[in-house]
């Protein structure tokens, strides 16, 4: 069975959708994440964009192989805000993601039943308006060589298309001779034999990045 090693989530923050249910105004964002700690600076800086907001409602879905979540639902009654949001975000299968859901309370109730249809209504039409695009999940290792082996560690770099994240020498304290060390990326799927291509090149070391 072959590998999975791509995963779905948008290409750019969305501009605010709208969306009016019986007087109530429920704006919904979505931001491509890579980190949790991106989600605090999004939501407070959506507060002075809209200091006037009821509710700043959101969900957020992080990670590929492994991944975690959290659904917010900002002071509107248990489950009618947040996990609507996060059901939009695996209906749609992406990951890396942040909704919010900004809703200012028009002055008639909606009831559980209204809330949780407005706050997916709203999450699935922001959805809906984003580039939504595949990447692929890479491993990362560190290629390290003595200088004179430089030039076979770039022949398999380049024979084999491999992306290079970083590239740096250094002296090694003991020869006192440079040391190449690069950051590789791989896709998933050909990481093994990668791997295996560099690990029995002599005298070219690899170590994968956790």
């Amino acid at each position: 069975m072959e590998t999975k090693d791509t995963y779905k989530t948008i290409a750019f923050p969305s501009e605010p959708i709208l969306f009016k249910e019986k007087s109530s105004k429920f704006y919904g964002y979505a931001f491509p994440l890579v980190t949790e700690e991106e989600v605090k600076p999004i939501i407070e800086s959506l507060r002075k964009v809209h200091p006037n907001a009821r509710h700043i409602c959101y969900a957020y879905q992080i990670g590929t192989e492994t991944t975690q979540y959290r659904a917010n639902d900002d002071g509107e009654p248990n489950n009618t805000a947040g996990a609507p949001i996060y059901g939009q975000i695996q209906s749609f299968d992406l990951t890396n993601i942040l909704i919010v859901v900004v809703r200012f309370f028009g002055g008639i109730k909606l009831g559980v039943g209204g809330l949780i249809s407005a706050y997916k209504t709203t999450a699935q039409i922001t959805i809906n308006s984003c580039e939504i695009i595949e990447k692929t999940i890479d491993i990362h290792f560190l290629v390290s060589f003595d200088y004179q082996n430089m030039n076979k560690a770039m022949r398999i770099i380049k024979e084999k298309k491999i992306g290079i994240v970083t590239q740096e020498m250094e002296i090694n304290a003991e020869s006192e001779l440079p040391i190449g060390k690069i950051e590789i990326k791989i896709r998933k799927k050909n990481a093994d034999m990668i791997f295996d291509i560099f690990n029995s090149s002599y005298e070219i070391n690899i170590q994968k990045i956790e």
